[in-house]
């Protein structure tokens, strides 16, 4: 008998909704009493399935790791305790049960899309529109679920590459779900999710609505972004098992001697990287005068002028910034979160690194290391021995964000009794073993918390989430340019200047590009590689901007993925580090450190290095002998379930339509191979 329910596509159609913004919808006849044939017929009734699906798709504050993972158990940040299972040899294994490869939200989708566009009409110009309300109205909210079907499917391609593009809602029929479970090349669906996100940005130019709400602008940038990611991957996996028509591709058996839309792989590389340079300069033009101002300072008093660029990150009532395109809006009484009280503690046990500390540039514009050693610096560049010297001369960024011991996190409302009392912000505790207590790195970050304290209550914090901000627009069209172009063109020069200026850098880019020693930066930087190369400097203070200016917003996972810039880590693993603590003045803050007792150890041994190791404090921990990739991790195994159910026999792995990524094996439970 051949299995059912393939691909997740034989569910319900649930229409009873988790919220919506409609004022008056507990006056509505309830959703389950409306049949079919009358539902998605006003406006009202999509709104109801776009507030489903805004928070089972986008990101947001749930908790400090929900907002901030894309760039945990990365070089720019770590967790206590271990090192991710991907960065050890044969820890992160194939899975024998379902996975991420599931399809409800699409089936969901595209049920709604069904329904949706027989009412207002393929074409989507509203000629047919039967579908009651304000028409603009109508093609707005049809066109944030064409963004939300491909920001959902955005999340396939990074951890799958190649996937089935599904776009109608299927029968609960073998044949028909098994033929649609065949993988397309990744970047065909890559161009699906453009063209759905140029559907979006068709639909929403008649209105505008608030920016808690998707938004053309917030299209436009993420198409932006999906371009370049898939233009950029294209590029440094070109010709390996990872793009389709490479050696080893396992889509070869499906599709022997695919040929590209564009024709080849280049021609394709360049279409994506002009539809990101096209998407990104529309935005960019539009907001590049309008980014949030920084004073370049932590504000510490009342009296201090306020730094909006750090209000920005926590607000409660971002609409104010027109940086911001799309944030997340949260309710004392309905929807809360702990970033605020986990950006005056220890970031949930979350650290910053040496490396992406050391990587900030001097507030002139040069790198560190052309000032004296990285220890003792020369008397503008202060040394790393002394937390609270550390950040000065520096990029602002550091300065505003980068924590230290005295730091004033809490200014306003301090008579408050229900707000935690973080005012002062401690020396850090790299010792104690205690979940959310512990500074795994010694460097931890205040972006995301408020300076009030009534925000700070356990759990009870509710500030915004900003989802997308313009900065990312100037920076996408940077790298986009130079990588298509090998150059920096006018636009990107003033996109580059307006980001140093506004970080207080020297505006010189070209003074920093002269200066860059590539060796002296891979000491810090994944990014400094691709394909296990170095890459030129101009293209790596790109991307070093790009690093220091998303501070733990999530992208830095992505962007490495993309870069292919772990292949250097398969035969030279990489000791992660914080704060220097050894014969540091710093050592004196503490009276417990020991080392070299096993588990008891509460710091990693100064024979190792003068730096604390934050995996590295007994041989139990994973990464104690350094973090290591191998190139099967670029993408995510596809569970042994998921591939039988496509198998005719259900047994047959080889025979199914879904087959495997690189490097991992059929059978569950086993590591890659390679």
């Amino acid at each position: 008998m051949k299995p059912n329910k393939i691909l997740g596509f034989g569910i319900s159609c649930v229409l009873g909704l988790a919220a919506t913004s409609c004022s008056d919808f507990l006056e509505k006849t309830p959703m389950s009493q409306i049949p079919p044939e009358q539902y998605y017929s006003s406006a009202s009734q999509i709104d109801a399935i776009l507030m489903d699906n805004y928070p089972n798709i986008l990101p947001g504050h749930g908790s400090w790791y929900g907002y901030f993972e894309g760039d945990d158990g990365t070089d720019n940040q770590v967790r206590t305790g271990g090192c991710w299972s991907q960065y050890t040899t044969d820890l992160w294994r194939s899975n024998n049960e379902a996975g991420e490869w599931y399809f409800s939200r699409i089936y969901y989708l595209n049920f709604a899309f069904s329904n949706i566009l027989t009412r207002y009409g393929e074409k989507l110009d509203g000629q047919d529109n039967t579908i009651s309300g304000d028409l603009p109205l109508v093609q707005h909210y049809i066109g944030e679920l064409y963004f939300l079907r491909a920001y959902h499917y955005f999340t396939k391609l990074k951890t799958f590459g190649d996937f089935p593009i599904i776009l109608e809602p299927l029968p609960n029929d073998w044949e028909i779900l098994s033929d649609a479970a065949a993988r397309k090349p990744r970047n065909e669906v890559a161009r699906q999710i453009l063209d759905d996100l140029d559907k979006a940005i068709y639909l929403m130019q008649f209105t505008n609505l608030n920016t808690t709400r998707i938004n053309r602008d917030a299209a436009l940038l993420f198409k932006s972004r999906v371009a370049l990611y898939e233009g950029t991957w294209l590029k440094y996996f070109n010709g390996s098992a990872f793009v389709p028509g490479g050696e080893g591709w396992p889509g070869a058996t499906a599709t022997p001697n695919y040929q590209y839309p564009s024709g080849s792989i280049e021609n394709e590389i360049n279409f994506f990287l002009d539809q990101a340079m096209e998407a990104a300069k529309e935005v960019g033009d539009k907001y590049v005068d309008k980014l949030a101002y920084n004073t370049g300072k932590m504000q510490q008093s009342a009296g201090d002028p306020v730094n909006d660029y750090y209000n920005m990150f926590a607000d409660v009532d971002m609409s104010g910034y027109p940086e911001i395109l799309l944030w997340r809006q949260y309710n004392r009484n309905l929807l809360t979160h702990d970033v605020c009280q986990n950006a005056a503690k220890s970031n949930a046990s979350l650290g910053l690194t040496r490396m992406y500390v050391q990587n900030f540039l001097m507030a002139d514009g040069s790198p560190v290391y052309t000032h004296g050693t990285y220890a003792d610096g020369d008397g503008y560049y202060m040394g790393d021995k002394d937390l609270r010297k550390l950040r000065e001369n520096r990029d602002s960024r550091l300065q505003v964000f980068l924590k230290a011991p005295g730091d004033i996190n809490q200014i306003y409302d301090l008579d408050n009794t229900t707000g935690l009392l973080l005012q002062y912000e401690p020396i850090p505790d790299i010792t104690s073993g205690t979940y959310g207590e512990n500074y795994p790195t010694g460097y931890a970050i205040h972006k995301g918390g408020n300076l009030s304290r009534k925000y700070y209550e356990n759990q009870w914090c509710y500030t915004g989430c900003p989802i997308m901000r313009s900065a990312e627009a100037l920076l996408n069209y940077m790298e986009a340019s130079y990588e298509r172009n090998h150059s920096i063109d006018g636009t990107a020069q003033r996109y580059w200047e307006a980001l140093r200026n506004r970080a207080h850098v020297n505006p010189d880019f070209n003074k920093t590009i002269a200066l860059t020693d590539m060796t002296k930066e891979a000491e810090n930087d994944w990014g400094a590689y691709s394909a296990g190369q170095l890459i030129d400097p101009t293209l790596y203070n790109i991307r070093r901007e790009r690093r220091c200016e998303l501070l733990s917003e999530g992208f830095r996972m992505d962007d490495l993925k993309r870069w292919r810039a772990f292949d250097q880590l398969i035969t030279k693993p990489c000791h992660i580090e914080g704060m220097h603590l050894w014969n540091t003045p710093m050592e004196e803050w503490y009276t417990n450190l020991t080392y070299d007792i096993g588990a008891e150890s509460t710091v990693s041994s100064p024979q190792k290095s003068e730096y604390i190791r934050p995996y590295e404090k007994n041989s139990t921990q994973y990464g104690y002998n350094g973090l290591t990739w191998k190139m099967g991790h670029y993408l995510s195994p596809i569970s042994t379930k998921e591939i039988l159910l496509s198998s005719p026999d259900g047994i047959t792995p080889d025979a199914s339509k879904i087959y495997q990524n690189p490097y991992w094996s059929n059978a569950g439970s086993e590591p890659a191979s390679k």
